[in-house]
This record gives C-alpha cells, sequence and structure tokens, in this order.
C-alpha cells in the first residue's frame, strides 16, 4: 500500500465531523482550549474567516480587531485546541479569500449580511 493511501487512512481517523458548515466571510466565535501550568480553561477568539482551505491539513484564518490592531490566527481544522465553533453570523462575499479586509478599517470593513431567513 502507497504512503499516501495510508496518510489520508490515518488524516480521515482523525477528521473531526463535530464542526460545523462556515465559509468566509462568515463570523465565528472559536472557543480554544488554553494550557496554564496543570489548569485547562477555554478562551474564546471572535472574528471574520478571511480564508479557509481544504484537504488533508484544512485549516482557515480568523482576524479580528483588537484594542484598534488588526489579529489573525491560523486555525488546523483537525486540531484538538479547537474545542467548538460558534457561527455568530454569515455575511454575503463574493470571493474565497478575503484578504482586502486587511487595509480596510472601521466602517469600511464591515460586510454585508447574508439573508439566513427562509422565504415566507
Amino acid at each position: 500500500m502507497p504512503n499516501s493511501q495510508i496518510i489520508e487512512k490515518l488524516v480521515a481517523k482523525a477528521r473531526r465531523t463535530d464542526l460545523p458548515q462556515f465559509a468566509p466571510g462568515d463570523t465565528v466565535r472559536v472557543q480554544v482550549r488554553i494550557k496554564e501550568g496543570d489548569k485547562e480553561r477555554l478562551q474564546a477568539f471572535e472574528g471574520v474567516v478571511i480564508k479557509k482551505s481544504n484537504g488533508l491539513q484544512a485549516s482557515f484564518t480568523v482576524r479580528k480587531m483588537s484594542f484598534g490592531q488588526g489579529v489573525e490566527r491560523i486555525f488546523p481544522i483537525n486540531s484538538k485546541v479547537i474545542d467548538k465553533i460558534d457561527i455568530v453570523r454569515s455575511a454575503k462575499v463574493r470571493r474565497a479569500k478575503l484578504y482586502y479586509l486587511r487595509a480596510l478599517r472601521g466602517k469600511a470593513a464591515r460586510l454585508k449580511e447574508a439573508d439566513t431567513r427562509a422565504n415566507a
């Protein structure tokens, strides 16, 4: 059996299925496990998903503003550090990578809200 098939089997075994479906433009709250000494706690990291990559080593990048400074964090999807992901709001975007948000400030950095209500 080739190495690539072995790797795919191992990754499929470790793949997380409990995470919700989200896309670039969504505002998410990622509950991250933080280990301090012998204690463990959860810390929330809330921001806009600006990039999502798929494949064997899938990951996503979340950007938030912290005291006027932009902070980005890359999370591997299959990481044990992620406890859970909550989708706060969804936005309608036209591209897969939202790197242009890095140059925008304040109201210019807002995204158009996606209409998630059912047609009633």
